[in-house]
C-alpha cells in the first residue's frame, strides 16, 4: 500500500510518498524561517506560506515519484491539532486531491504522526510501548497497544517543553527557535552550576510541569548582566537542559516499569535533542528498556510519518468524508 501524505499543521509544509507504513519513497519539507525576527510563529505568516509552498512542493514529489491515481493507494492529511489557517491548506488540497483521484482520504492527528516517526527509522518498533511525544506545543505520555490505538497516560499541565526551551533562550538572549541553540551551547556547560526545581507527582501520575523551571530561570537571571550571562551561559544552559530531561524521564521510565512495558519510544522536535537520546538510553538500560528515537529528520514535522499513520489507519478500512474539518486542539484519545 503506498499512501501520500500531506503535513501543513504549523510551519513546515510536507508532502510524502510511504510504502506499507515504513519505507519512504518521496519526501521533500520547506521549513519557514521568516518566524524568527519575531522570536516566534505568526499563524497569518504561516498560513499564507503554506498557501505558496503546497503545490510547489507537490509537483516536486511528483517528479520524484510517478503521483498519480494508479501508483497511490490513499490520501492522508493532517487535520488537527495545529494552527487553523495552516490545517485548511493541507486539507483542501488533500481533499481535492483525492476527490479528483477518487482516493480514499483519511485524516491523521499530527500527534498520532509523531508516534509513527519511530518506525520510519526503525522497523523493530513494535507496540506495545510506551511513547512521549515532546515538542513546542505538546508534552504527553502515551500507551501505545497497537497502531492506531492510544491510551493517553498523562501531559503537561502548563508549558509544553519545547515552548520552555524557547522562552528560556529568549531570556538568554539566542532567538528564536532556541531548542537547538541551548542544546548546543550546554554541551561546553556544567549541569550543576545551578540547581532549577524539578516538578514531582504522586505516584502513578505521570504528568509534567515546566513553567516552575521556566519562572525560576527568569528569577535567577533577574539580577545578572549581560557580561554575566555571556560567562556563565553554557552553565546555565546545561542546568536548565539538565531539569528538562530529569522531569521528561522519570515519568516515562515510570509509566514503562508500572505498565511492565520493555519499550520506549521518543518523537516530537524537542526528541532531536542530544542530552536527551544520552540520558535516556542510560537511565532506561538499567532496567533492561529499550529507548527508539526517530532520525532527526522525523523527529520535526512530515509528511512521511501522515503517510505511515494513514496507511495503517486505510489498511483497517477507516476512511474519512470530504466534510472532514481542520480541529487545531484535536485530541489524541
Amino acid at each position: 500500500m503506498r499512501i501520500l501524505g500531506i503535513e501543513t499543521s504549523c510551519d513546515e509544509t510536507a508532502v510524502a510518498v510511504v510504502e506499507n507504513g515504513n519505507k519512504v519513497l518521496a519526501e521533500f519539507v520547506y521549513s519557514q524561517v521568516e518566524h524568527a525576527e519575531f522570536g516566534g510563529i505568526v499563524p497569518e505568516i504561516a498560513s499564507r506560506q503554506q498557501l505558496r509552498k503546497i503545490v510547489p512542493l507537490f509537483e516536486m514529489c511528483k517528479a520524484a515519484y510517478p503521483l498519480s491515481r494508479e501508483t497511490i493507494d490513499g490520501v492522508a492529511v493532517t487535520y488537527g491539532p495545529g494552527l487553523i489557517g495552516s490545517l485548511l491548506v493541507g486539507l483542501n488540497f488533500a481533499k481535492a486531491l483525492a476527490y479528483g483521484w477518487q482516493l480514499p482520504l483519511i485524516g491523521i492527528n499530527h500527534l498520532e504522526g509523531h508516534i509513527l516517526a519511530n518506525l520510519l527509522s526503525d522497523n523493530s518498533v513494535h507496540p506495545p510501548f510506551i511513547c512521549l511525544i515532546v515538542s513546542g506545543g505538546h508534552t504527553l505520555l502515551v500507551r501505545v497497544d497497537d497502531w492506531c490505538e492510544y491510551t493517553v497516560l498523562g501531559s503537561t499541565r502548563d508549558d509544553a517543553a519545547g515552548e520552555a526551551y524557547d522562552k528560556v533562550a529568549k531570556l538568554l538572549g539566542l532567538g528564536y527557535p532556541g531548542g537547538h541553540k541551548i542544546d548546543e551551547f550546554a554541551k561546553d556547560g556544567r549541569r550543576d552550576f545551578h540547581r532549577f526545581p524539578i516538578a514531582r507527582f504522586k505516584a502513578g501520575e505521570y504528568q509534567f510541569s515546566f513553567s516552575g523551571v521556566k519562572t525560576s530561570v527568569a528569577l535567577y537571571l533577574k539580577d545578572k548582566d549581560d557580561a554575566f550571562k555571556q560567562q556563565y551561559l553554557g552553565d546555565i544552559c546545561a542546568s536548565f537542559q539538565e531539569c528538562v530531561v530529569e522531569m521528561l524521564i522519570t515519568p516515562t521510565l515510570n509509566a514503562a516499569l508500572d505498565h511492565g512495558l520493555k519499550m520506549i519510544a521518543v518523537g516530537g522536535g524537542v526528541a532531536a535533542n542530544s542530552r536527551l537520546r544520552e540520558a535516556f538510553q542510560q537511565r532506561a538500560s538499567q532496567y533492561g528498556i529499550k529507548v527508539f528515537f526517530p532520525e532527526f529528520r522525523y523527529c520535526t514535522d512530515n509528511a512521511a510519518m501522515i503517510a505511515s499513520a494513514g496507511c495503517f489507519r486505510l489498511q483497517k478500512g477507516q476512511r474519512s468524508e470530504y466534510d472532514l474539518t481542520a480541529t487545531p486542539y484535536l485530541p489524541l484519545a
